[in-house]
């Protein structure tokens, strides 16, 4: 089988198995991410695209938000699949690795031995690039709604100090979460790309939170 097959079987099983997901985790993100992967990748060297397309492609097959907060489902599921194209086992391995790595709730834990690779940093440049600017606000909302959260609360202050339990328990207004994650994410960006598109897309929420603030207090 070749690499573009590979890669045409999993987008097929990948829209079958998101069909009528949460819309900010459906199979119109994972194709932004997969697009913004293979344009990040452009600029770095010693890449395996592979590996970067079915990390992309897999990378929310069963977000751990929709699964009461288990985090084994989605690497089970996307290693069941990767098993089924008879793929070599060490890309397999490596594309569970980055399934299991690459959310901003991994960052908060404490262990100092953590997974990494550049397949893994151009994913999750581009991941993290669909959590921010436009698309990252409608996303934000999005899911806002679908856990019916508040839009915003003064008296609930952003918590700038949890950990990663905490965080996956959070149920704070939307606002809130600019602060507690979309805000921070600029900082981290692992490529000269990703860095690059992050800042017009950070300042964009910086206007936006100055036009909502006004529109709260006339």
């Amino acid at each position: 089988m070749t690499n573009t097959t590979i890669v045409e079987e999993t987008i097929a099983f990948v829209k079958e198995t998101l069909h009528g997901a949460e819309g900010g985790h459906d199979w119109f993100h994972i194709q932004r991410v997969f697009k913004s992967s293979l344009f990040i990748a452009k600029d770095e060297k010693d890449i395996d695209v592979l590996v970067v397309s079915l990390g992309a492609l897999l990378h929310d097959i069963a977000d751990s938000k929709f699964h009461d907060g288990d985090e084994t489902i989605g690497p089970k599921v996307a290693s069941d699949f990767l098993s089924s194209l008879e793929i070599d086992i060490t890309i397999i391995k490596h594309v569970i690795k980055i399934i299991e790595n690459i959310s901003f709730n991994k960052s908060l834990e404490l262990s100092e031995e953590k997974f990494n690779s550049k397949e893994l940093q151009i994913i999750q440049d581009a991941d993290r690039l669909d959590a921010i600017g436009a698309i990252g606000i409608a996303r934000a909302f999005n899911y806002g709604g679908f856990k019916n959260r508040e839009l915003y609360n003064p008296d609930i202050a952003p918590n700038l100090k949890m950990n990663k339990e905490e965080y996956k328990k959070s149920s704070a207004p939307t606002i809130n979460h600019f602060y507690e994650k979309l805000l921070l994410l600029k900082d981290k960006m692992n490529t000269t790309t990703g860095k690059k598109l992050a800042q017009e897309r950070h300042d964009f929420m910086i206007a936006y939170l100055e036009q909502f603030y006004k529109e709260w207090n006339p």
